[in-house]
This record gives C-alpha cells, sequence and structure tokens, in this order.
C-alpha cells in the first residue's frame, strides 16, 4: 500500500506500449481515449504471486471478450505486474488505494480514517467514467464503499478466506458495494454465506498451461526434488515444511532436494528466520531458498513433486494448479479450498495441517514407494485440462461479466437462485 502521506501525489500512468508518463487530474480522463466500452480493472498488488497472475488472466479475458474497449488498470504500486499487464491494458495507472491489510490496520483506524473520504471520492470518479469496474480481492476498500453509488456497474473477485472480525468487515463490505461476486471455490462461497439475492458464483483459478505433462522420470535412484512456490508467511507453512524434514532420519533426509522460492512482503526479518531455521536443523545441504522469481515454468519442470503445506485456509491454491499442468502431482494440506484441487491418492496426496508429521509420513511414503504415485502426474495433467485450463476460468468470468453489463444501472442486481453453479 502507499503510504498514506502521499494521497495527493501525481499518478503515473503505463500506456499500453509500455512508455510511463505522470498525469493530474481525475479519471474522467480515461473516457477520453476512445468512444467504446470503458472498463476499469482495480487490484490491491503489485507483484506475479496468485491473485496477481489471476488478475493478469483476467485483465486478458476482458481483452479477449471487448477487444476495442478502452481498459484501465489501477494499482497502488508499480512492481513486476506491469510488463505482465501492458499487452492487454490500454493503461496502467498508478495510484493511492485504501487497502485493508492486517499489518496497516492501526494507522487505516487513526491516519486512514482522515483520507478515506478523499479514496472514495476518487473511486467513485472511477466508476462515473467506466461501463465496467472488476475489483479483484475484497481488500480494495474504497471501490467497494463507491460501488454502492453506482449501483450495477462491479464485480468484486473473492479470493480471501478470513475468519473473525475481518471476515465480518468484509462480508459488510461486499453486501455494502452491491457488486456482483466471483467465488474462486466453494470454501470460499461458503466462508462468506451472502444472501440469495446478491448476484454471485464460483469460477475456479485457470491457467493457460504448458502443451502437456513432463514425463514422470522419479525412480527413487536420486533425490526427490520437492518445489514450494511462494509468498513467505506463517500461512503458508515453510516453517512447518522444514520441521517435516528435519524430523526424517538422515537417511531419507539425504534423498530429498528441496527449493523453497518466494519472498515475504515487506519482511525481512522473516525471511531471515527462515535461513536460521534451515541452518539451525542441518539442512542447507538439502534446502535451499531462492528469491522470487517471474517465471516459474522451469521450476515446475525441475520438479517431481510441489507441496502447499498450509497451516491456515488457502481460498483454492493456484500453485497446486499450475503443477498439475505441468504433470507434477501436489502434496497439500486438507484446508480452505485445496481439496477442491487434488484428488488424495489419485492426483497428489492430502495430509491433515496443524503439525509437521503428516507431511513427514508422506514424504517417506513416497521416498519409499515411487512406483506406487508414478502415474499421479498423468492424472493431475488430466484433472488440470478438465477444471482449471485457461478456457474455463475465462468462460466463467466472461458469464459473469456480460450478466454484468446486461443488468440494471440503476436498481442493484436482481436475484438470483442460492445454488450458485461453478462457471
Amino acid at each position: 500500500m502507499i503510504p498514506l502521506t502521499n494521497e495527493t501525489i501525481l499518478r503515473t500512468t503505463y500506456l499500453a506500449s509500455g512508455a510511463a508518463r505522470t498525469t493530474a487530474g481525475d479519471a474522467r480522463s480515461a473516457s477520453d481515449v476512445g468512444s467504446g466500452l470503458r472498463i476499469t480493472c482495480v487490484h490491491q498488488g503489485f507483484e506475479l504471486y496468485g491473485s496477481d497472475r489471476c488478475f493478469v488472466e483476467t485483465v486478458c479475458t476482458l481483452r479477449t471478450i471487448h477487444p476495442t474497449a478502452q481498459i484501465d488498470v489501477v494499482l497502488p504500486r508499480s512492481g513486476p505486474i506491469v510488463a505482465a499487464l501492458t499487452p492487454f491494458a490500454s493503461r496502467v495507472s498508478i495510484e493511492p488505494l485504501w487497502i485493508l491489510r492486517r499489518k496497516d490496520l492501526a494507522r487505516l483506524a487513526t491516519l486512514g480514517l482522515m483520507v478515506l473520504p478523499l479514496a472514495v471520492l476518487r473511486a467513485y470518479r472511477r466508476l462515473r467514467a467506466s461501463d465496467l469496474v472488476y475489483i479483484n480481492t475484497t481488500v480494495v476498500a474504497d471501490y467497494l464503499l463507491a460501488a454502492r453509488f453506482r449501483p450495477g456497474r462491479s464485480i468484486v473477485h473473492v479470493h480471501e478466506l478470513p475468519d473473525g472480525v475481518v471476515l465480518k468487515v468484509l462480508r459488510a463490505l461486499i453486501l455494502w458495494s452491491g457488486a456482483h461476486v466471483v467465488f474462486n471455490s466453494r470454501a470460499t462461497e461458503r466462508v462468506y454465506a451472502l444472501p440469495a439475492q446478491v448476484t454471485a458464483c464460483v469460477v475456479y483459478n485457470g491457467i493457460a498451461g504448458p502443451p502437456g505433462a513432463k514425463p514422470a522420470d522419479y525412480d527413487g535412484r536420486r533425490p526427490l526434488r520437492m518445489l514450494m512456490l511462494g509468498r513467505i508467511s506463517g500461512i503458508k507453512g515453510q516453517d512447518v515444511l522444514v520441521e517435516a524434514l528435519a524430523s526424517l532420519p538422515e537417511a531419507m533426509r539425504r534423498r530429498i532436494e528441496l527449493r523453497i522460492v518466494g519472498s515475504a512482503f515487506e519482511d525481512e526479518a522473516r525471511e531471515r528466520a527462515l535461513t536460521a531455521q534451515i541452518e539451525a536443523a542441518g539442512l542447507s545441504e538439502h534446502v535451499s531458498l531462492q528469491p522470487f522469481v517471474s517465471d516459474p515454468a522451469p521450476l515446475y519442470r525441475w520438479a517431481d513433486v510441489v507441496t502447499m503445506p498450509s497451516q491456515k485456509p488457502e481460498s483454492l491454491g493456484r500453485v497446486a494448479i499450475e503443477a498439475m499442468s505441468y504433470g507434477v502431482p501436489p502434496l497439500v494440506t486438507a484446508i480452505g479450498g485445496l481439496p477442491e484441487v487434488v484428488e488424495d491418492g489419485k492426483t497428489g496426496w492430502i495430509v491433515p495441517p496443524g503439525g509437521p508429521e503428516p507431511i513427514a509420513e508422506a514424504l517417506m511414503r513416497m521416498i519409499s514407494d515411487p512406483e506406487h504415485w508414478r502415474g499421479f502426474g498423468q492424472a493431475a495433467r488430466a484433472r488440470y485440462e478438465s477444471v482449471f485450463s485457461g478456457k474455463s476460468a475465462a468462460d466463467g468470468i466472461a458469464a459473469m461479466v456480460r450478466t454484468t453489463l446486461g443488468g440494471p444501472r440503476t436498481a442493484a442486481p436482481e436475484a438470483q437462485h442460492s445454488t450458485r453453479p461453478s462457471l
């Protein structure tokens, strides 16, 4: 999130050509470019992790179904995502956003409230200048608050699986906004439990994977190549995975090569703590830490197994889906939407969360009997093709866009059946 003191800065805009310029004035200037459909896409991130990649793919879908539209993207900061967006966006603007992040809650509840009216006004101007506004994730509070005053124009894509007070706040924001809702999993839909009159659907995250699955070549005679890809955090469970490896007999540890790839979000102390944990456990020869990479394809081709040992609910599990697209079976915990992705004992492994023991037991089985799971990779690829392909996700998003653009502009969305389809 851009510091609150920067709420009045000029906006940096990246044109589709990739050139950058700084512009003043409100968002209505976006409508001056062309006279066709005007779409605004708002995202809280700037990297290329799961929700960031999903956002890029949605912008690509919007460009495909509306090739002549003016598509403006709004981000809180420049980052790796900008280059990925420029082929599809008419322009990418860097603007302050009022983003609900846990680490910023104290500041948002004090100084943040002073600038919230300005943030909502800025978002309202964008809404007023747009035929459709796509809001990626529920934490972009200013746009959800402003959406109430331009009913029937907004879609919010829900990726979060919160609990407690945070869930109550985000659910209230969605209901206040009157936006149409896309959930990325059944688990997410169940947690929010929106009333039947809210227009909503479930669209699984889909990706454009490689042409086919990689061959399964692990036979136990070399170390098992295991990959963990994602932001370093307590949610993702890197520390629990290291504990699991440390608990194995030395003979088993020597038969595993683990790469942990990713960075902590503005938290170098967490990265240092993970490094210290690996060294203290005597795993430096078997475990390597690598920073975030924008193109994980070589890593998936290297890996025999990809793991998501999440200790708090994941709304779905994009890394597991990406692994399956390469024919790499995932090892995941039975939490959140991950069981919707992996079929235990067929396309991968599902173990209970809460500690290292189930992970360690699964690793020992993999190493001891590689023949048992030789067909998991092909089965994982087949499941990816049938459920999680890029086309499946694009079709679902396109259906919700048609519903929103075809709906009323002066009233809240019409009631829908409470049983929502997976599109």
